[in-house]
C-alpha cells in the first residue's frame, strides 16, 4: 500500500516519518515533491574504481542556477531529510523533469527502513539543462512494509549532502574473483 497525501501529511505530523522541512505545498496525490539543494559533486577522474574511492570535486548550484553536461554524472542532494522508521521510502524524478531529459534516480530509488538524511540524487542529463537551487526535483513515495523489520545502519546514515559512491566499504579484501 502506498500513502496517499493527507496521510503523508499526518504521518509527518505524527512522526512516522520525518520530512525536514516539510511544506504541504509539496504534497501530491500519492508522493511528496523534494527539492533539489546547493551541492553537486562529479567524479574527476575518466574510470571509475568499484573496489577504492574515486576523488570528486564538489560544486555550488548559485541561485544562477548551474548547467548540467550530458557527458557528466552530477550527484545532488535533496534539500530536504526525509526518513522513516516504519515506511518504505522510493524516490523518483518528476516527470516534469524528465520531460526536460534529466534523469533523476534511475539505478537506485528505494530507500532503506531507518534511514534518516539527505538523499544523494544521481542526474544524468541527455542534454545541456540549467539546475536552480531549490527546484522540485523529484517525489518520493511511502510504502507500509510488512514482516520484521531491521532498521538501516548503513554507511549513508545520516547523510548530509551528496555522498560519493562508497561500495568499495563492501568489498572484502579476502574476496577474490574465481578464474
Amino acid at each position: 500500500m502506498i500513502l496517499t497525501g493527507p496521510e503523508i501529511t499526518a504521518a509527518a505530523t505524527d512522526g512516522r516519518l520525518r520530512i525536514t522541512p516539510f511544506d504541504e505545498q509539496q504534497v501530491n496525490p500519492n508522493s511528496y515533491n523534494v527539492r533539489l539543494g546547493t551541492t553537486l559533486v562529479t567524479y574527476t577522474v575518466d574510470v571509475l574504481d568499484a573496489h577504492r574511492p574515486n576523488p570528486t570535486r564538489e560544486l555550488t548550484i548559485g541561485p544562477d542556477g548551474y548547467v548540467l553536461q550530458p557527458t557528466e554524472l552530477y550527484l545532488g542532494h535533496t534539500l530536504e531529510e526525509i526518513g522513516s522508521d516504519t515506511f518504505v521510502p522510493l524516490l523518483f524524478g518528476r516527470s516534469s523533469v524528465g520531460r526536460l531529459g534529466l534523469f533523476v534516480e534511475i539505478t537506485a530509488p528505494i530507500g532503506d527502513i531507518g534511514f534518516h538524511g539527505q538523499w544523494t540524487l544521481m542526474l544524468s542529463p541527455i542534454r545541456p539543462l540549467r539546475v536552480y537551487p531549490g527546484m522540485q526535483i523529484g517525489q518520493v513515495m511511502f510504502f507500509v512494509s510488512t514482516g520484521r523489520v531491521d532498521l538501516y545502519c548503513g554507511k549513508y546514515q545520516a547523510a548530509a549532502g551528496p555522498q560519493p559512491s562508497a561500495y568499495w566499504r563492501d568489498v572484502s579484501p579476502l574476496r577474490t574473483v574465481a578464474s
